[in-house]
């Protein structure tokens, strides 16, 4: 562990992740854009499909069973990758799972509500709970605070994974330890990157990398493309999450502020979880350039994201792009109609 990042130390972890993920060179999309593009395999951490929330999973399990709990309780949208893999950690540690599912997306079809993430949680044995309000985490974290008593009366020991930003953010802690994991493997091949793209909702993987980079003396930005809220939101969101983090393993010192904070909202009309034209040219072009998999809400808008910014030269030609793969695979499947619908009018 580098000396910079020696605070993590102290924060319980579980190990669940395939780490070090692969670092895959993109030659014929970053040929495509005229970047030389590289891609954080992100989605291959393993663990039930695997995906970014592995990693920030380490320390919310380690913190739950460091307390001795033997339930966990989440929150998040009803195709979320979080709550899937919060399942799958919780079965592989022996302990019970309770899943709030948040109406987010008003245009779900029956596929939305049954495929994907939601066939997943039920396979994993996952208790699920229904919750009408999308966009109101402090009311999410309440029911779930209400629920975790009601459990407790049982006889249960229950831990919280909370959603909003009243909470430590140790599920960011993750990230901070990934920026040092991707430039160790680009050191090991003789070059660093120009920039980092990664998709920016909770904000703890656009934080946690943040921090890490500047923890380890890494200046690149960190191009946060917002997939939830927009940009003026986010920046803050970002901004607090990266001070907390900073805080939590001692290095205040890095002064990060809002002003440090890269986040952009250019692709992320109609809304989360909500395709656009954006965000279908990325997917197909990661698809039929390099087989590569995106999925329609988090990398598929962050792609979508980078692409605007090579065109828009605010990613300047011929940089070394690392793109942040945060996997979220399985959403494929629940928007196959409205992906099927899109397909069948460009074969026509």
């Amino acid at each position: 562990m580098p000396r910079p990042l020696a605070g993590i130390d102290r924060f319980p972890r579980i190990r669940l992740g395939h780490v070090p993920t692969p670092l895959d060179a993109a030659p014929n999309l970053g040929a495509a854009l005229g970047i030389e593009l590289w891609i954080k395999r992100d989605d291959c951490t393993g663990l039930a499909f695997g995906g970014n929330k592995v990693r920030q999973l380490e320390f919310y399990l380690g913190d739950a069973r460091a307390r001795g709990a033997d339930t966990v309780l989440i929150t998040g949208a009803v195709q979320s990758n979080f709550v899937r893999l919060a399942a799958a950690g919780a079965r592989q540690l022996g302990m019970d799972i309770h899943i709030q599912l948040e109406e987010r997306v008003d245009d779900a079809d029956d596929l939305h509500r049954a495929s994907g993430n939601v066939l997943l949680d039920r396979l994993l044995g996952a208790t699920l709970h229904p919750f009408p309000a999308g966009e109101d985490e402090a009311a999410a974290d309440a029911a779930l605070e209400r629920l975790a008593r009601s459990l407790a009366d049982e006889g249960a020991k229950p831990y919280v994974i909370h959603l909003g930003v009243d909470h430590p953010p140790l599920g960011g802690l993750g990230y901070v330890l990934a920026a040092g994991e991707v430039m160790e493997q680009g050191r090991a091949r003789g070059f660093g990157f120009d920039g980092v793209v990664c998709a920016s909702g909770s904000a703890l993987t656009h934080a946690g990398t943040l921090v890490g980079m500047r923890a380890i003396g890494e200046a690149m930005p960190v191009h946060g493309i917002c997939v939830r809220r927009d940009r003026s939101l986010q920046r803050r969101r970002v901004a607090r999450r990266a001070a907390e983090l900073a805080a939590m393993i001692d290095r205040a010192d890095i002064g990060l502020d809002e002003s440090d904070v890269d986040a952009s909202d250019e692709v992320h009309a109609p809304g989360y979880g909500k395709l656009n034209d954006a965000i279908r040219e990325a997917i197909s072009m990661a698809a039929r350039l390099e087989a590569l998999l995106l999925d329609p809400v988090y990398t598929g808008k962050a792609m979508a994201g980078l692409i605007a910014h090579v065109r828009s030269g605010r990613i300047r030609a011929g940089s070394r792009v690392l793109f942040l793969h945060t996997g979220g695979l399985p959403a494929i499947f629940a928007y196959g109609a409205r992906l099927e619908h899109w397909l069948s009018s460009e074969d026509g």
